[in-house]
Protein backbone atom coordinates (compact mmCIF):
# COMPACT_ATOMS: atom_id res chain seq x y z
CA UNK A 1 0.00 0.00 0.00
CA UNK A 2 1.45 3.39 -0.14
CA UNK A 3 0.50 6.06 1.76
CA UNK A 4 0.45 9.78 1.14
CA UNK A 5 2.23 12.21 3.40
CA UNK A 6 2.32 15.96 3.87
CA UNK A 7 4.58 17.47 6.17
CA UNK A 8 3.55 20.86 7.27
CA UNK A 9 7.37 22.12 8.03
CA UNK A 10 8.58 23.98 11.05
CA UNK A 11 11.10 25.31 8.69
CA UNK A 12 10.76 29.04 7.25
CA UNK A 13 11.12 29.29 3.78
CA UNK A 14 13.54 31.64 3.69
CA UNK A 15 15.37 29.68 5.96
CA UNK A 16 18.08 27.36 3.96
CA UNK A 17 17.11 23.59 4.60
CA UNK A 18 20.62 22.38 5.44
CA UNK A 19 21.29 25.33 7.81
CA UNK A 20 24.22 24.57 10.16
CA UNK A 21 23.20 26.38 13.18
CA UNK A 22 20.32 23.69 13.48
CA UNK A 23 21.14 19.97 14.83
CA UNK A 24 20.87 17.30 12.06
CA UNK A 25 18.54 14.35 12.55
CA UNK A 26 19.80 11.37 14.85
CA UNK A 27 19.91 7.98 13.08
CA UNK A 28 16.60 6.03 13.70
CA UNK A 29 18.54 3.91 16.21
CA UNK A 30 19.14 6.51 18.59
CA UNK A 31 15.89 7.72 18.71
CA UNK A 32 12.34 6.90 19.60
CA UNK A 33 9.92 8.80 17.02
CA UNK A 34 6.92 9.58 18.76
CA UNK A 35 3.99 10.56 16.70
CA UNK A 36 0.20 11.82 18.05
CA UNK A 37 -2.81 11.49 16.41
CA UNK A 38 -4.96 13.53 18.16
CA UNK A 39 -9.13 13.36 17.90
CA UNK A 40 -12.23 12.86 19.41
CA UNK A 41 -12.55 9.44 18.14
CA UNK A 42 -16.50 9.51 19.22
CA UNK A 43 -16.13 6.57 17.56
CA UNK A 44 -13.36 5.39 16.33
CA UNK A 45 -13.70 3.69 12.92
CA UNK A 46 -11.78 2.36 10.09
CA UNK A 47 -10.40 4.94 8.84
CA UNK A 48 -9.13 6.32 12.37
CA UNK A 49 -7.43 2.51 12.83
CA UNK A 50 -5.67 2.74 8.73
CA UNK A 51 -4.59 5.78 9.76
CA UNK A 52 -2.85 4.23 13.13
CA UNK A 53 -1.66 1.33 11.32
CA UNK A 54 0.29 3.64 8.81
CA UNK A 55 1.87 5.77 11.32
CA UNK A 56 3.01 2.64 12.82
CA UNK A 57 5.28 2.05 10.04
CA UNK A 58 6.49 5.79 9.85
CA UNK A 59 7.05 5.64 14.23
CA UNK A 60 8.26 3.68 16.61
CA UNK A 61 5.50 4.58 18.95
CA UNK A 62 2.05 6.33 17.88
CA UNK A 63 -0.30 7.98 20.93
CA UNK A 64 -3.49 8.04 19.90
CA UNK A 65 -4.92 11.18 22.20
CA UNK A 66 -8.65 10.91 22.82
CA UNK A 67 -9.46 14.76 23.18
CA UNK A 68 -12.23 14.96 26.38
CA UNK A 69 -14.18 17.44 23.47
CA UNK A 70 -16.73 18.47 26.08
CA UNK A 71 -17.98 21.65 23.72
CA UNK A 72 -18.53 18.94 20.79
CA UNK A 73 -20.89 17.12 23.59
CA UNK A 74 -19.18 13.45 23.00
CA UNK A 75 -21.43 10.57 22.59
CA UNK A 76 -19.52 8.28 24.42
CA UNK A 77 -17.72 9.77 27.59
CA UNK A 78 -13.69 10.08 27.26
CA UNK A 79 -12.77 6.88 29.42
CA UNK A 80 -14.90 4.83 27.26
CA UNK A 81 -13.62 6.17 23.93
CA UNK A 82 -9.91 5.27 25.56
CA UNK A 83 -10.94 1.87 26.08
CA UNK A 84 -12.61 1.68 22.64
CA UNK A 85 -9.10 2.84 20.77
CA UNK A 86 -6.89 0.11 22.93
CA UNK A 87 -9.16 -2.33 21.85
CA UNK A 88 -9.88 -1.81 18.71
CA UNK A 89 -5.71 -1.08 18.10
CA UNK A 90 -4.32 -3.72 20.29
CA UNK A 91 -3.28 -5.66 17.40
CA UNK A 92 -0.88 -3.03 16.64
CA UNK A 93 2.52 -2.28 18.03
CA UNK A 94 4.00 0.78 19.35
CA UNK A 95 0.13 2.46 20.08
CA UNK A 96 -0.75 3.91 23.30
CA UNK A 97 -3.61 5.80 24.09
CA UNK A 98 -4.75 8.25 26.61
CA UNK A 99 -6.84 10.78 27.32
CA UNK A 100 -6.17 14.72 27.02
CA UNK A 101 -7.97 18.65 27.70
CA UNK A 102 -5.73 21.34 27.09
CA UNK A 103 -3.68 22.64 23.94
CA UNK A 104 -2.08 19.35 21.89
CA UNK A 105 1.23 21.13 22.07
CA UNK A 106 1.37 21.16 25.59
CA UNK A 107 0.63 17.59 25.09
CA UNK A 108 3.35 17.13 22.64
CA UNK A 109 5.88 18.55 25.08
CA UNK A 110 5.07 16.45 27.63
CA UNK A 111 5.61 13.31 25.81
CA UNK A 112 8.57 14.77 24.09
CA UNK A 113 6.60 14.26 20.73
CA UNK A 114 7.36 16.25 17.79
CA UNK A 115 5.12 15.14 15.16
CA UNK A 116 1.31 15.50 15.04
CA UNK A 117 -0.42 13.09 12.53
CA UNK A 118 -3.88 13.72 11.10
CA UNK A 119 -5.55 11.62 8.72
CA UNK A 120 -6.97 13.68 5.63
CA UNK A 121 -10.22 12.44 4.07
CA UNK A 122 -10.27 14.86 1.30
CA UNK A 123 -9.69 18.53 -0.26
CA UNK A 124 -12.06 19.74 2.18
CA UNK A 125 -10.47 18.73 5.01
CA UNK A 126 -7.37 20.06 4.40
CA UNK A 127 -7.90 23.74 4.47
CA UNK A 128 -9.06 23.52 8.09
CA UNK A 129 -6.06 20.98 9.03
CA UNK A 130 -3.73 23.04 7.36
CA UNK A 131 -5.07 26.24 9.34
CA UNK A 132 -4.40 23.97 12.93
CA UNK A 133 -1.15 22.94 12.10
CA UNK A 134 -0.03 26.42 11.03
CA UNK A 135 -1.40 27.01 14.64
CA UNK A 136 0.15 24.76 16.65
CA UNK A 137 3.85 25.62 14.60
CA UNK A 138 3.34 29.42 15.67
CA UNK A 139 2.81 28.00 19.39
CA UNK A 140 5.58 25.16 18.91
CA UNK A 141 8.05 25.85 16.14
CA UNK A 142 9.93 22.66 15.88
CA UNK A 143 6.82 20.66 15.59
CA UNK A 144 5.83 18.91 12.25
CA UNK A 145 2.40 17.96 11.14
CA UNK A 146 2.29 14.87 8.70
CA UNK A 147 -0.64 14.13 7.02
CA UNK A 148 -1.57 10.58 6.52
CA UNK A 149 -4.82 9.62 3.63
CA UNK A 150 -6.78 6.46 4.55
CA UNK A 151 -7.14 3.61 2.05
CA UNK A 152 -10.06 4.08 -0.82
CA UNK A 153 -12.54 1.83 1.04
CA UNK A 154 -12.06 4.25 4.27
CA UNK A 155 -11.83 8.02 2.73
CA UNK A 156 -15.64 8.30 3.09
CA UNK A 157 -15.96 7.78 6.43
CA UNK A 158 -16.46 9.93 9.62
CA UNK A 159 -17.87 9.40 12.50
CA UNK A 160 -20.44 11.46 12.00
CA UNK A 161 -21.89 9.31 9.37
CA UNK A 162 -21.31 6.39 11.69
CA UNK A 163 -23.21 7.43 14.62
CA UNK A 164 -25.98 8.61 11.95
CA UNK A 165 -26.11 4.72 10.61
CA UNK A 166 -25.84 3.43 13.92
CA UNK A 167 -28.67 6.21 15.65
CA UNK A 168 -31.18 4.94 12.38
CA UNK A 169 -30.71 1.19 13.55
CA UNK A 170 -28.52 0.24 10.31
CA UNK A 171 -25.42 -2.16 10.11
CA UNK A 172 -22.53 -0.02 10.83
CA UNK A 173 -20.39 -3.15 11.29
CA UNK A 174 -18.66 -2.42 7.95
CA UNK A 175 -17.34 0.93 9.07
CA UNK A 176 -15.88 0.27 12.76
CA UNK A 177 -14.23 -2.77 14.69
CA UNK A 178 -15.91 -5.09 16.69
CA UNK A 179 -15.64 -3.52 19.96
CA UNK A 180 -17.31 -0.22 18.78
CA UNK A 181 -19.99 -1.50 17.00
CA UNK A 182 -21.06 -3.65 20.18
CA UNK A 183 -20.60 -0.53 22.03
CA UNK A 184 -22.68 1.11 19.06
CA UNK A 185 -25.71 -1.55 19.35
CA UNK A 186 -25.87 -1.34 23.10
CA UNK A 187 -25.89 2.54 23.07
CA UNK A 188 -28.53 2.49 20.52
CA UNK A 189 -30.86 -0.40 21.84
CA UNK A 190 -34.62 -0.06 21.78
CA UNK A 191 -35.79 -0.42 25.31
Amino acid sequence: MVSTIFAISSIPSSEPVASTDRPTAQPHHDVNRVAIYPGTFDPVHNGHVDVIQRATRLFDTVLVAVASSQGKQPMFAVEDRVALVETATAHLKGVRTLAFDGLLVDLLTREKARVIVRGLRAISDFEYEMQMALANRQMQPDLETIFLMPSQEHIFLSSNIVREVARLGGDSSQFVPNNVEKALRARFRKT
